[in-house]
């Protein structure tokens, strides 16, 4: 009789580095000023946590390309989630919405991986109750599949195929201190901590 073994977790392994994540934003700034014909109109709004430090840096790339300032602000979507009542309570975040507000304006949406689309959703209601834009376009570091709702994005860095039992880090030097996309098993993280929680505690011997 043979037993069934499952194969063992990937451990994430590095697809972008500091240097990839640079070039990329780089891109999608230029990307921008070419499709809005100058980004005249242009907001950006960064969703919480990682989109609004990508935002930022996309502020940042533009005001270089275009000698202007780009109006920036943040969204906060905690509120307009459909899975609010199945995950455990989250701190609210910060919406910033520039003095100039939204209506009429071409608003793009940043945020770091683009995945199921219902963060995107979520996005979308937030920005209903707060302003009538004259479009509404994504940019995101990376695409990884899988869509359960009918949202793509304008400005991609990546495209990532994954599969469900994967997961998408990305780590930015504003909240982790380095910049780097990595990839690995879902279970890879809880496998290693039941391994370490079963072996028996050694006595520690002084250095």
């Amino acid at each position: 009789m043979t037993t069934h073994q499952e194969p063992t977790p990937r451990p994430p392994h590095q697809v972008l580095d500091g240097t990839d994540i640079a070039r990329v934003v780089t891109r999608i700034a230029h990307e921008i000023v070419e499709r809005a014909k100058g980004a005249e109109d242009v907001v950006l709004l960064g969703i919480h946590t990682r989109g609004v430090h990508l935002a930022r840096r996309l502020h940042g790339r533009l005001a270089q390309i275009t000698g202007r300032e780009i109006p920036l602000g943040t969204l906060d979507i905690t509120m307009y989630r459909d899975d609010l009542r199945l995950k455990p309570a989250r701190a609210l975040e910060h919406t910033e919405i520039p003095p100039g507000g939204i209506d009429g304006k071409l608003v793009i949406l940043v945020d770091d991986v683009l995945f199921s689309g219902r963060t995107i959703r979520a996005a979308l209601d937030a920005l209903n109750d707060i302003g009538r834009p004259r479009a509404v376009q994504l940019a995101v570091l990376v695409d990884r599949g899988h869509r359960e709702l009918p949202i793509r994005a304008d400005y991609v860095g990546k495209n990532l195929p994954t599969s469900l039992r994967e997961a998408v880090q990305v780590r930015l030097a504003d909240t982790d201190g380095v910049d780097a996309v990595l990839v690995g098993d879902r279970d890879h993280a809880a496998r290693s901590l039941q391994a370490m929680a079963s072996q028996p505690t050694e006595p520690h011997l002084p250095e």
